[in-house]
Formats: C-alpha cells, structure tokens, sequence
C-alpha cells in the first residue's frame, strides 16, 4: 500500500501538472481559432470546435489528478479547503491561492459550457473571458511552487506555453470578426435565424400591412388540385370507372389447318 508521504505522490503531481499546463495551452489556442472562425476544407470549424471541448474534458480531468495528488500529500500540508478557497492553505499561501483562483475559474468555463444550452449567449461568453485569467494564474502558479518550472526543460516548456497564449490572445482582439446576432462560437449558423425576425421588424417599421408581413411567398405554395379536377378526370378517362384495369390485349397466333 502506498503511504501518504510515498514520493510517487509527489511524481504525479509534478507530471500531471506540467501536461495540464500543456492541455490548457492547447485548449485555449484552440479557442482562439473557434472564435476567429478558423477553418477550411481539410480542417472545418466544426471539427476544430469539438476538439476544442474534447481536450477541455481531458485537461480538467488531469487537473483534477493534480489536485487529489497534491492534497493527499501529507509531506506539505494543504487542506482540502485550500482547494477552492484562496489563500486558505498554510503552505505557500500566495502560490496555492494562485492554484485555487485558476481552478475556481476554469470550473467556472467548463461548467457554463456543459450548460451552455440552459444559458444565454451573453452570459456564456461573459464567463468564458474568465479562461485568459485562469489560464494567467496558472502560469504564475507554475513559476512559483512549480519544482520543474523553475529551471531546465521545464521552465522553457511553460515559457513556450505562456508565449504562445500571449501571441494567440493578440492576434484574438486584433482579427476579431464581427460577429453576428444569435451566432456564438458553437452556433455558427444563428445568424440564419436571426434574419426572418430582423425582416419582420424593418417591414413593420415601414409601415407594410400585416397582410403583406404574414403571406407566404407564392413559389412556396403548393397547387393541389381540387374535386372538380378529379371528376372530370374520371370523365374523360374510359376506364377510371373500372373495377379492374384493361389488361393489354395479347396477339393470338392463327393455327394452320393441315
């Protein structure tokens, strides 16, 4: 069994948090192209959005191996409190509380994105603005308590991270497209629905009669004939009335009498 103070433990922590690290970078870049609508005939936008929320589960669930391990570890003393309220371990309060904040507001991300269909858009985009200061809290949170992040490969690798992030979050504000009404990141297409009710409203405002507004254009009606038309298609076709239809006549052959 393994014991509390085993430094498998403290082995986990430090490699479950460095490839969280790399999964959050790699979430929020891909979050970067699903909003600026990125994507082509290889890649379409669709497949990048859901890699976006594949990845975004994979991350939170080793975070959440980080979390356990480090908590379980009774070498420093942390508290389980100290995991979603701030500045409430013993342990390096300012770096833990780091920790803490990022993963206060990446639960947050991901929470209104599981729900997304039950709130609306602009709330949702409000809380996910919250992922660049989860993320910005986490790289510090790396630099301060994080054992490989102070020298080596380590430090490079969250400096590449972070990088990366920056470049990603400059080129997000300065090609932002417009985006249209209705429409967010993983509803590309509510800009179409938008459009009948912006109609109706600018053809109210002109002043068009409710008549105009409410009838159906006259290449969508479908003309079905009438009782009228049948009956006097019976009329002229000799064998509507029959039980049975006329079967085709068969040639007969003439037998030769010998």
């Amino acid at each position: 069994m393994i014991a509390l103070t085993s430094p498998y433990l403290w082995y986990s922590t430090r490699a479950t948090g460095l490839v969280t690290l790399l999964l959050f970078t790699l979430v929020v870049s891909l979050g970067t192209l699903v909003a600026n609508r990125v994507g082509g005939k290889f890649v379409g936008r669709f497949e990048i959005a859901e890699l976006h929320r594949s990845i975004s589960i994979v991350a939170m669930v080793f975070l959440a191996i980080h979390i356990i391990t480090t908590v379980l570890d009774s070498y420093v003393s942390t508290g389980f409190l100290s995991v979603v309220v701030p500045f409430a371990s013993p342990y390096k309060r300012t770096p833990v509380a780091l920790g803490a904040i990022a993963f206060d507001l990446m639960m947050a991300v991901w929470i209104s994105s599981v729900v997304k269909a039950r709130v609306a858009n602009q709330t949702w985009r409000f809380i996910h603005w919250f992922s660049w200061i989860g993320y910005g809290a986490a790289i510090v949170h790396a630099l301060l308590i994080g054992t490989d992040a102070k020298g080596g490969i380590g430090y490079l690798v969250v400096i590449a991270s972070a990088s990366v992030v920056v470049g990603g979050a400059v080129w997000r504000f300065l090609a932002r497209p417009t985006r249209a009404a209705g429409r967010t990141a993983l509803s590309p297409i509510g800009v179409e629905v938008a459009r009948e009710p912006a109609r109706r409203t600018n053809s109210r405002r002109l002043g068009e009669p409710a008549s105009a507004r409410e009838r159906p254009d006259s290449r969508e009606l479908l003309v079905r004939p009438g009782p009228e038309a049948d009956a006097s298609a019976r009329v002229n076709d000799p064998d509507a009335n029959r039980p049975f239809p006329r079967s085709p006549e068969r040639p007969t052959k003439k037998r030769s009498r010998r």
